[in-house]
């Protein structure tokens, strides 16, 4: 089930592709999906567009004029700032055969070859989109947990020692240190 994106996780489309007619039939495709679409005319463009704003996707023709595809999607790789952005390649069925193997080794997460079906590509759009949407919940929880790794191995350690000791403590003790652990660890306060 898609869960509804907030303002905050929805991150666009990045089409891109050097023809106004695919550009076209991209955007009716994609239309219903309720995200924003944002074109490039070249990978040039496409790198510009970007370092101005996060995508979930990119679907990135392989033949374009000046820096094709594969050189747009290899430059997308290897900036941090954009090296996680999956990338659908879009080709013509009579490309070359190796494309497809290039395009993946290039990063691509998929490959659909033009003329596309149009359920099959949403599909495909809708499970990237979804994956973005669960890695912003995921980063947004992370973000908001109290950092407690570093307090738990400290009175792990300082438990440790006093054991360690000649004279450790008393049962009763060393249950309220196990207990303060245990809690610190799930994040439960008291039971």
């Amino acid at each position: 089930m898609i869960a509804e994106a907030t303002a905050d996780e929805r991150a666009g489309i990045l089409l891109v592709d050097d023809m106004e007619d695919n550009l076209i039939a991209l955007e009716a495709v994609l239309g219903s999906l309720n995200e924003p679409l944002v074109r490039a005319r070249s990978g040039e463009e496409a790198m510009k567009a970007l370092l101005r704003q996060r995508f979930a996707l990119v679907l990135l023709d392989v033949r374009m004029p000046g820096m094709d595809g594969f050189e747009t999607a290899a430059n997308i790789k290897r900036l941090d700032q954009t090296k996680d952005v999956p990338i659908i390649f879009l080709t013509g069925a009579d490309d070359e055969p190796g494309f497809a193997f290039r395009g993946y080794a290039t990063g691509a997460a998929d490959y659909v070859t033009k003329p596309f079906d149009p359920w099959v590509l949403r599909a495909k759009v809708s499970v990237f989109l979804e994956l973005h949407r669960k890695n912003e919940q995921l980063a947004r929880l992370l973000a908001r947990r109290p950092p407690r790794g570093t307090e738990f191995l400290i009175r792990l350690d300082a438990l440790e020692r006093e054991l360690d000791r000649q004279d450790p403590p008393d049962t009763a003790t060393l249950r309220d240190r196990v207990r303060e652990l245990r809690e610190l660890a799930t994040g439960s306060h008291g039971t």
